[in-house]
C-alpha cells in the first residue's frame, strides 16, 4: 500500500512558482539573454508558467525551450527497456545565452548532468542556472540548484510526485512512501 503526503497544494504550488520567477528576475532580469529551458515532462510545464511570469514582469518576451533527455541518461542499462522519448524544441540560440534550466525534482543530480549534456549539443551558453521545484537531497553527483522551489527531506524509499494541471489534471507536489518501508 502506498501513501501520499501533500507538500504543496494548488495555491502553495502557484506560490512557489511566483517566488521562484521573482528571485529570477532580481539576479538575471537585467540580461538581455536570458531564455528558459524546461526538462521534459513536467520540468517543462512548470518552465512554461515560470515563463509567463518573467515576461508579465520584464515586459518583454523571454525565449522558452524544452528539452528532452532521455537519450543522454547513464541509467539506461537494461537492453530491453526502451525510453520514452519527448521532443526537444529550443527556438533560440544557445550560444552566449544566459540558461534557467527548470525540473521538477532535484534528487541524485543525473537528470541534470543529462540536461547539460543535451544543452551543449546546441551551442555554448554564457551560463546555466538550475532552477528546481522540489530539492529533495540525497546527491549522487555534486549538482546543486541555484534556486530553489522547497527542499523536502526524503529517503530512499520515497519519491516526490508532482504533479500539474497541464498533465495530471491537478495542481499538487507529495511525497509517497510504501507502508511496508514506513
Amino acid at each position: 500500500m502506498r501513501e501520499c503526503g501533500t507538500i504543496l497544494n494548488s495555491r502553495e504550488l502557484g506560490r512557489t512558482i511566483e517566488r521562484l520567477a521573482m528571485e529570477v528576475i532580481e539576479r538575471r532580469g537585467e540580461d538581455e539573454r536570458l531564455a528558459i529551458v524546461g526538462i521534459q515532462r513536467r520540468g517543462a510545464d512548470l518552465a512554461d508558467r515560470l515563463k509567463r511570469t518573467i515576461d508579465r514582469e520584464l515586459d518583454r518576451t523571454v525565449p522558452l525551450g524544452k528539452l528532452d533527455i532521455n537519450l543522454y541518461r547513464d541509467d539506461w542499462t537494461n537492453p530491453d527497456v526502451q525510453p520514452t522519448i519527448n521532443c526537444t524544441e529550443i527556438p533560440f540560440e544557445i550560444e552566449g545565452a544566459s540558461i534557467v534550466l527548470v525540473d521538477d525534482v532535484l534528487y541524485s543530480g543525473r537528470t541534470v548532468r543529462a540536461a547539460l549534456e543535451a544543452i551543449l549539443d546546441y551551442g555554448r551558453p554564457k551560463r546555466v542556472e538550475l532552477l528546481a521545484l522540489i530539492d529533495r537531497g540525497l546527491r549522487e553527483l555534486p549538482i546543486q540548484a541555484d534556486y530553489v522551489g522547497k527542499n523536502v527531506k526524503t529517503s530512499k524509499g520515497e519519491h516526490v510526485n508532482v504533479m500539474v494541471l497541464e498533465r495530471d489534471a491537478e495542481d499538487k507536489v507529495c511525497v509517497v512512501t510504501d507502508q511496508d518501508e514506513a
